[in-house]
């Protein structure tokens, strides 16, 4: 008996679904507007995304007006544990420049500061210089329990910025302190060759084509004193409480270098020198202390006392301006320090943020004494440094 070939079975597979680009639509505008029974979606959702879903309605499910049909509110209440749970639900759900953005609002929205106050609650959330601001708000009200989590927070952010701004800040500056050193007379390996030629350009052979550099330009050789002093004077009302973050961490960096000696001072109605906490940047931190008024007459009166070599001289006013001391003899005090040699720099704000808010009147008024006021990132601010040692136009952004 013949047997043929066993007949196989071929299986056919099954066609992959093909994306459903309107349901994932839906799906998005029914997280964002959270399943009141106007939102249109008709979308139900689970799983991770119903979880998700839970998260944001517990910080945004209650607008000014009271919801209409079903409200998105699962409510964070005033229990640190479900803040606590609240806070790893959005570090798994999120990235994490979202759940920085996510715990600012919990904080102004619900009122969550003094549970901050709490070691369990810092250990949870994710720190950023907007959280450290907070910290330093509550800081005479931080319980000795608190302090040093609350210390090894604003540690973290701190390291983590001068880990970022450290080495571009350094080599910037050491660059300005050495071109404003040039000399006529430089060692050959400490010859300028562009601006050698620049200034010798008359001076051109055609027939051998070469320029006869019979003035020679140079760098001079870095000293080991002191070249410049620079005087931060930092506002430390509420508003500016991300620039005290970034000046203080540049400070530190500036007092590194021994070319430069650094003076840093706080103010609000009163002012406080920090100079000698500047080798340690969370010290400086706490050292200030946000809130309260504003006396910028006050301070920069202090600063001016510590000025000994004025055409050396590079003072910074980090400040919103909205003066509450006497207006006029603040102008005539930067006046007086211009007219003296300082150079003298208004930065609005020192921040990753947009425009602030600030007296347009006295920007106005510093800015016709030849002392402009500009916001400033902390990635421009190295270059606004440098720009003032060499005193040479600052770089101002058009945005101003």
């Amino acid at each position: 008996m013949t047997t043929g070939p066993t007949p196989t079975t071929t299986s056919v597979p099954t066609p992959a679904r093909a994306p459903d680009p309107d349901g994932e639509r839906l799906r998005r505008w029914r997280l964002v507007l959270g399943g009141d029974q106007a939102d249109g979606t008709g979308c139900a959702l689970s799983g991770r995304d119903a979880a998700m879903d839970a998260t944001l309605a517990a910080l945004y499910g209650k607008g000014d007006k009271p919801p209409t049909g079903r409200e998105r509110s699962a409510g964070l209440g005033a229990s640190a544990p479900s803040v606590a749970r609240w806070l790893g639900d959005i570090r798994r759900y999120f990235p994490s420049s979202v759940v920085q953005v996510m715990q600012r609002d919990a904080i102004d929205r619900l009122g969550l500061a003094s549970l901050l106050l709490e070691p369990e609650m810092l250990a949870a959330v994710e720190a950023d210089v907007h959280l450290v601001g907070t910290l330093l708000s509550l800081n005479k009200a931080m319980p000795e329990t608190t302090r040093e989590t609350a210390r090894a927070v604003v540690r973290k952010v701190v390291d983590d910025l001068e880990k970022r701004l450290a080495t571009r800040t350094r080599a910037t500056l050491t660059g300005a302190l050495d071109r404003s050193a040039r000399v006529s007379r430089p060692r050959h390996r400490d010859i300028d060759w562009n601006r050698t030629v620049a200034a010798n350009l008359k001076h051109y052979l055609p027939e051998y084509r070469t320029v006869v550099p019979e003035r020679l330009v140079g760098y001079g050789r870095a000293a080991r004193s002191v070249k410049k002093e620079v005087v931060l004077c930092i506002d430390q009302s509420g508003s500016m409480a991300a620039s005290v973050v970034y000046a203080s961490v540049f400070g530190a960096v500036l007092a590194s270098m021994r070319s430069i000696s650094t003076r840093l001072i706080a103010f609000d109605t009163a002012v406080v020198d920090l100079t000698d906490q500047l080798d340690d940047p969370v010290d400086v931190l706490f050292g200030t202390q946000l809130g309260g008024g504003t006396d910028i007459n006050r301070a920069l009166a202090y600063c001016q006392s510590q000025i000994t070599r004025p055409a050396e001289t590079v003072v910074v006013l980090i400040s919103d301006l909205y003066e509450g001391g006497i207006r006029d003899e603040m102008l005539r005090r930067v006046a007086a320090m211009k007219a003296s040699g300082v150079q003298f720099v208004t930065l609005l704000a020192l921040s990753d943020e947009g425009t602030p808010a600030y007296d347009r009147e006295h920007a106005a008024a510093l800015a016709a004494l030849g002392a402009p006021a500009f916001a400033c990132t902390p990635d421009l601010f190295p270059e606004v440094m440098a720009a003032a040692l060499e005193k040479r136009p600052l770089p101002i952004p058009d945005t101003v």
